[in-house]
C-alpha cells in the first residue's frame, strides 16, 4: 500500500493513470498526451508496475501498458474505512471544530490585560455517590488523577493539599504521550475553604509557557446530598471566574467551558463505575449467605 501510494502521489505518474484508466496504450502514445518525454513517461511507468498498479507486455516493436484495477479498489476500499472511522470520531471532532472556533472569537477579544476579568462560567452535574465519596474525588491526588483532565489528556503530577492554604499542581499531557513530548499544560493554586462534603473554593493558575500567569481562575465548589439510603446521590455545583487574565490566555480561556465540562463528565463516568461496582459486590455477598 505505501508503494502504491507513493507511486500515484506525483501529478505525472497519476495523469499517466486516468489515461490508462480509458485504455491500453503503448509509451510512445502515453508520452505524446501527457506532453511529456518518452524516457522520463518510461521511467514513471515502470514506477507504477512495481507498485502493482500497471502491467505491460511488448508487442512487435511497442510495449502497451494497461491500468489493474483491484489495487485501485484496494486503495478505495482502504481510505473508506478510514473515512467510517473519523466518522465514528464525530464526537471528538465536533469539540475541536467548536473549540476552533471559539479560539478565534477569544484571541479577537484578547487585546489587553484583564480582558477577560468579567467571564465566569456555570458548571453543575448530579453525580452518583454520596457527598463523601465526591469530596474524596474531589481533593485526594490518586482519585484526582483518574477525571481531572479533559479528554486526550491525563494527568502527569498532582498535588492537592486540602486544608486552608494548601498547595494545588495539576500537570498534564497528551493522553498517548511516553513522557517524551513537551507537557501540555501546568497550573498551580492555593486552596482557600475547605468544609468536606459540602464546600471547597481554591485559586487555580494555568502557566504560560515562560513559567507566567495565563489567568488566574476561582473555584466554588457546592456539594448536596440527593436521595436516601443506597441512592443518595449528589448535586455538584461549581461557579468557574476569571481574574488576572493576560492577553496570551485566549487559548486557555476558549477551552474552559468544553475542557472542565469534560473533566465534569468523566467524574461522572468514575463514579457510575465504582457505584455499580460496589451495588454488585453488595449483591453478590447477599447472595452468597
Amino acid at each position: 500500500m505505501d508503494a502504491l501510494l507513493a507511486a500515484l502521489a506525483d501529478p505525472a505518474r497519476w495523469r499517466l493513470v486516468t489515461l490508462l484508466a480509458e485504455r491500453p496504450r503503448p509509451v510512445g502514445v502515453l508520452a505524446q498526451l501527457a506532453d511529456a518525454r518518452q524516457p522520463q513517461t518510461t521511467k514513471h511507468l515502470q514506477t507504477l508496475e512495481r507498485a502493482g498498479v500497471v502491467t505491460s507486455q511488448r508487442t512487435g516493436q511497442r510495449r502497451i501498458y494497461a491500468l489493474q484495477p483491484g489495487p485501485l479498489r484496494e486503495l478505495a476500499e482502504a481510505l473508506g474505512r478510514l473515512a467510517d472511522t473519523a466518522d465514528q470520531a464525530e464526537g471528538s471532532r465536533a469539540t475541536y471544530e467548536r473549540y476552533g472556533l471559539g479560539l478565534d472569537a477569544e484571541r479577537r477579544a484578547a487585546d489587553r490585560a484583564g480582558w477577560a476579568d468579567d467571564r465566569s462560567f456555570r458548571f453543575r452535574r448530579s453525580l452518583p455517590g454520596t457527598p463523601e465519596a465526591v469530596w474524596r474525588h474531589l481533593t485526594e491526588a490518586a482519585l484526582l488523577a483518574r477525571w481531572w483532565t479533559p479528554d486526550d489528556l491525563r494527568v502527569s503530577e498532582i498535588v492537592f493539599e486540602a486544608r486552608p492554604g494548601g498547595r494545588i499542581v495539576q500537570e498534564y499531557r497528551d493522553a498517548e504521550d511516553d513522557g517524551t513530548d513537551l507537557v501540555a499544560g501546568r497550573a498551580e493554586g492555593t486552596v482557600d475553604e475547605v468544609r468536606p462534603a459540602e464546600h471547597l473554593a481554591y485559586r487555580l493558575s494555568p502557566l504560560l509557557p515562560d513559567g507566567s500567569t495565563a489567568f488566574t481562575a476561582h473555584l466554588d465548589l457546592h456539594l448536596r446530598p440527593t436521595g436516601t439510603g443506597t441512592g443518595t446521590g449528589t448535586d455538584l455545583d461549581v461557579h468557574f471566574g476569571i481574574s488576572d487574565s493576560a492577553v496570551e490566555s485566549a487559548d486557555f480561556v476558549a477551552g474552559i467551558e468544553i475542557g472542565y465540562g469534560q473533566s465534569l463528565d468523566n467524574l461522572a463516568a468514575v463514579l457510575a463505575a465504582e457505584t455499580a461496582e460496589t451495588h454488585h459486590g453488595n449483591t453478590d455477598k447477599g447472595s452468597s449467605k
